[in-house]
């Protein structure tokens, strides 16, 4: 896939994503979609479950793609390969749309999610997606054999998906990081000549690009679990496609300081900050259990006062380091 031709798919996207957003966000006020920006201080109430929008310009420029490789390239073998993903994404944002819809008290529950997310990998194990050979540290190449299809790539979509569902809460984040990451996996799908696995990863960036504008600081719509899952999910499934889970696992580093620090404490802690009448923020808690309190903890220590737009920008920042470090190492 080459020429201008690669330029359709993440535009339709971009433009689909951007053309439903608003509307998206009109509907859901209408019908009571929404939830507390909890980092304000008058806590407004801003429309939810905008990463339907996401999806939906993402599935819009898949389509596109798929048909360019049968009409125009005439090379149907990579189709089974780019649904499946494209499936295995669309049902587990499925399974984050109903959480966003049925609220955490009567929706899924905790113990249910890793095993919807679970089951939901084998869409893509069924077309023995990615190689069953994997570099390991220490260790080095290791052939899993079936192994890898019937227990590796489920539990590779199923930490991710999860994973990236938990740093979240801030204006832009969400978003912010699934661009960042999915730019880094496109870039190295490129290098490595896998054009239709950069062009899915550019469609998704160009959905989330699209969603940011509506999203950053102040946030007119929130992305709900309809994109934290299904983003998370798409990144453990180009991950696989293009055999990179090495660098996936390495730039997902955040989500595991994110995982670990609540574990200090006894009670259950929020990533939501303490927020002050200047709509200054300051740790919620007298330690650290967040990625968020680390950030907030450290710009405290450069400036007096510390905005969420600050901490948003400061762990974007903090993940391209790594992103690019990873490259470079890797």
């Amino acid at each position: 896939m080459n020429g201008w031709i690669v330029f359709l798919p993440p535009l339709l996207s971009f433009l689909s994503t951007l053309w439903l957003v608003p509307r998206w966000i009109k509907a859901a006020k209408r019908v009571g979609l929404v939830g507390k920006d909890m980092n304000k201080y008058e806590k407004p109430e801003v429309a939810e479950m905008g990463g339907i929008a996401v999806i939906v310009g993402f599935l819009a420029g898949v389509v596109m793609l798929a048909g360019i490789q049968v009409f125009v390239h005439h090379n149907s073998g990579l189709v089974p390969f780019i649904y499946g993903a494209t499936l295995t994404t669309l049902a587990i944002a499925v399974m984050g749309m109903i959480d966003d819809i049925l609220g955490w008290k009567i929706g899924l529950r905790q113990v249910h999610k890793p095993i919807i997310t679970f089951l939901a990998g084998y869409i893509l194990a069924a077309v023995n997606a990615g190689k069953s050979t994997m570099a390991l540290p220490f260790i080095g190449a290791v052939d899993f054999g079936i192994v890898y299809p019937l227990l590796i790539v489920p539990a590779g979509i199923m930490l991710a998906s999860n994973a990236f569902n938990m740093l979240a809460g801030y204006n832009g984040l969400e978003a912010g990081m699934g661009v960042i990451i999915l730019s880094t996996l496109s870039y190295v799908a490129y290098r490595d000549g896998l054009i239709w696995l950069a062009t899915m990863g550019v469609i998704m960036v160009a959905s989330l690009l699209a969603f940011l504008i509506f999203n950053w600081y102040p946030a007119r719509v929130f992305p709900g679990d309809t994109l934290t899952y299904g983003v998370g999910a798409f990144i453990a499934c180009m991950a696989i496609l293009g055999n990179m889970e090495k660098l996936a696992v390495t730039i997902f580093l955040p989500y595991y300081f994110d995982f670990l620090l609540p574990l200090r404490k006894r009670f259950k802690t929020e990533a939501f900050a303490k927020v002050k009448k200047d709509n200054s923020l300051d740790l919620p808690y007298d330690g650290i259990y967040d990625v968020t309190h680390f950030a907030i903890w450290f710009l405290k220590r450069i400036k007096k006062k510390v905005y969420e737009k600050d901490v948003v920008v400061f762990i974007l920042l903090l993940e391209a380091i790594i992103c690019l470090a990873a490259l470079i190492l890797i």
